[in-house]
């Protein structure tokens, strides 16, 4: 493991000029103060340095943003008269705006998250895919007919699926600006509107987009943003006007959710946590299943909720791809993420830092090894070493538990069953890998595990147009792709007497 000094390039003038001044609540179509006049500091992660003050929202803010978003959803409102079509040219418009100021997104986006700016430029050109993607889909919500059989009359019987109407949108932290959109866009593409509240670490970007959104001409109130803490999230789920949450993060939080929702019995729909196992056969192509289960367990400083943190490798090739990874994990630069060699960036939190270390520290009190890592990396700022771990248990919390830092736990089994019976043994459903030559076996194991998402001789490949969510406590409901925009909406059955 190598370090990188913490240095920072130039930000570009558009940067500089929205950290220049409070960051405030978007309701309606104007930038406004919270209510209370407090404001908070969002952090740099790799400094512990305050970038900007923000708006510190509360019940009251959420108040006046769901009042907004309602009155923007009241049947004759400018948005609700906007023909799919013209939802349609809205969101390509977004599209081509987020295009525009990808550079300026991805350096907020490293500002606030710290992940490296080629990661950022990635994610937000992900963000600007999902607006292209579901701008196609504004066009083809559809209904079907359905034949009747009453004897002696006739009906003409069909569906619609219509906007749910307000949605409110809780975002974590990990992948700030393409999380927001996740729900944002599904929600507006279905002719929704939408109070978001980003996660109080990083709210820079969903500010920055909620700019974007009124400069492609979204009308007032079809997107609101308030920042703040779990005050302001707890209000927006137990608001009576709320139609349907959607809420990425900590299944614990998911929970709350679900029990605060039933005042109205709005819809719900989870993106959760996960501890994903990576099962490595003995008859795979070792140097890509070991870059690729490193890919797993690393990306994204280790903060991603479907990366592989528990490997599973037959025993045969144990020690070879336990030292393949150990080595890679070795050679990983981590620093600032605006210095071009860095390959790994800060957690986001001194909190989250901590937390992550005493994980590590408490398995190797227990008797586990780290073969790799295993301690914090740069003393300024939230780092830790990239951490692979032998000998845990797996009754053990870091076996249990989704730690959200970048540790790996390694350990070696003998047969199929066995390790089935290892990779299902968890609350958790997100995600899971098998890496085999035998593409039976591959098929077979990937049947048989109990996640969401299962990938085949490869680790975090992706699109917008796949369906993402989990099994167990690891969601509720789907994401992207028809299946996710199916969840904002309701579907009505309407019948006709025609004689």
């Amino acid at each position: 493991m190598t370090s990188t000094a913490l240095s920072r390039t130039d930000l570009l003038p558009g940067v500089q000029a929205f950290l220049s001044s409070e960051r405030r609540l978007l309701i309606g179509d104007e930038w406004v103060p919270a209510a209370s006049g407090r404001t908070f500091a969002t952090l740099d992660p790799a400094t512990g340095e305050a970038l900007v003050e923000v708006a510190h929202g509360d019940a009251v803010d959420v108040e006046r943003a769901v009042a907004a978003a309602k009155a923007a959803f009241e049947p004759g409102s400018a948005w609700r008269r906007t023909t799919p079509r013209q939802r349609a040219r809205l969101l390509w418009r977004a599209a081509e705006l987020v295009d525009q100021h990808a550079d300026e997104l991805a350096q907020l986006e490293t500002l606030d998250n710290g992940k490296p700016l080629a990661s950022s430029l990635g994610d937000v050109g992900v963000a600007a895919e999902l607006f292209r993607y579901f701008a196609g889909w504004a066009t083809k919500i559809e209904g079907t007919t359905i034949p009747m059989s009453v004897e002696g009359k006739s009906y003409l019987a069909y569906t619609v699926r219509e906007p749910v109407g307000v949605v409110g949108a809780i975002v974590p932290w990990n992948f700030p600006l393409t999380m927001a959109c996740f729900k944002v866009i599904p929600s507006l593409t279905a002719g929704n509107t939408v109070v978001l509240k980003p996660a109080e670490q990083t709210p820079l970007t969903a500010l920055r987009l909620g700019e974007l959104l009124l400069e492609a001409g979204f009308p007032p109130g079809a997107v609101n943003v308030v920042t703040g803490f779990g005050e302001a999230g707890a209000a927006l789920v137990e608001h009576p006007d709320v139609d349907k949450v959607a809420f990425t993060g900590s299944t614990a939080t998911g929970k709350r959710i679900v029990q605060a929702a039933a005042g109205n019995l709005k819809k719900v729909s989870l993106e959760l946590g996960g501890k994903a196992p990576n099962i490595i056969f003995a008859d795979a192509d070792l140097p890509a299943a070991i870059a690729g289960s490193a890919h797993a367990g690393f990306f994204n400083q280790g903060q991603c909720c479907v990366n592989g943190s528990r490997l599973y490798v037959q025993r045969d090739v144990y020690d070879e791809v336990v030292e393949g990874i150990a080595r890679i994990a070795r050679d990983i630069t981590i620093g600032s993420g605006f210095d071009p060699s860095t390959d790994m960036g800060p957690l986001i939190t001194a909190e989250q830092q901590s937390m992550v270390l005493g994980h590590v520290e408490r398995s190797m009190a227990d008797g586990a090894t780290a073969v790799a890592g295993g301690a914090r990396g740069i003393d300024q700022g939230f780092f830790m070493q990239p951490t692979l771990l032998t000998g845990v248990g797996e009754d053990w919390p870091m076996q249990r538990l989704e730690v959200f830092g970048p540790v790996v736990t390694a350990t070696p089994f003998e047969s199929e069953n066995e390790v089935l019976r290892l990779a299902n043994d968890t609350r958790y459903g997100l995600a899971a890998g098998v890496w085999t030559r035998d593409a039976g076996r591959a098929h077979r194991v990937g049947h048989a595990l109990r996640a969401g998402t299962v990938w085949l001789n490869t680790w975090h490949a992706d699109d917008v147009v796949l369906p993402r969510g989990g099994f167990k406590e690891s969601g509720w409901g789907r994401e992207l792709g028809s299946f996710g925009l199916d969840d904002f909406t309701e579907l009505k059955t309407v019948i006709s007497d025609i004689g």
